[in-house]
């Protein structure tokens, strides 16, 4: 039971690391970030791609837009006031693709050594399946308020689960997610 145990332990630390997001970046190195103190939303706040009423919901706009607020405000970015338009124009993309992958299998086959008299074992088979996933990314897009140029982009992206979460775990990712992206920001 403990040697089970024990070589179950890599298995979950594999999956596990098989789950985390990836994160990318990409900045505009010529802009002074300290410059920048206050925000606003770049109307639409949130797009979808696909527009797929499954995936486009208010309730994950909303859960979007509050997962980045928070993040930015923890950065010392102010929301812009009322009728004015921030330094920063903030614009999140939620974007789902359908993957395939093509994974090979070989079983059966010779064994031993070809020195001592060669190799023993019948034929060697190899089966081909395609698996088809989705990937989420969550892509977080900082705008220069002035001349309306990308100047921070941030992006995690994960393969989706079979499993649907339930409200209170999809505002936990959401969170999390968009704290992972924005931890990046601003650049160093």
């Amino acid at each position: 039971m403990r040697l089970y145990r024990l070589l179950l332990l890599p298995l979950l630390l594999i999956v596990a690391a098989c789950q985390t997001a990836q994160l990318e970046r990409d900045f505009d190195p010529n802009r002074d970030f300290a410059a920048y103190r206050s925000w606003s939303w770049q109307e639409p706040a949130v797009q979808y791609k696909p527009d797929d009423p499954r995936i486009n919901s208010d309730l994950t706009g909303q859960r979007i837009r509050s997962a980045v607020a928070e993040q930015l405000d923890q950065r010392g970015l102010r929301p812009a006031a009322a009728g004015t338009g921030g330094d920063l124009k903030v614009q999140v993309w939620m974007i789902i693709d359908n993957r395939q992958q093509q994974v090979s299998t070989q079983f059966g086959g010779a064994w031993g050594d070809p020195w001592a008299g060669g190799f023993w074992g019948g034929p060697s088979y190899v089966e081909t399946r395609t698996l088809d996933y989705q990937v989420a990314t969550l892509q977080i897009d900082l705008l220069d308020g002035k001349d309306g140029k990308l100047v921070w982009r941030g992006s995690a992206e994960q393969v989706l689960r079979n499993q649907r979460p339930n409200p209170a775990e999809r505002e936990a990712a959401i969170r999390a997610t968009v704290g992972k992206i924005l931890g990046q920001y601003p650049p160093h």
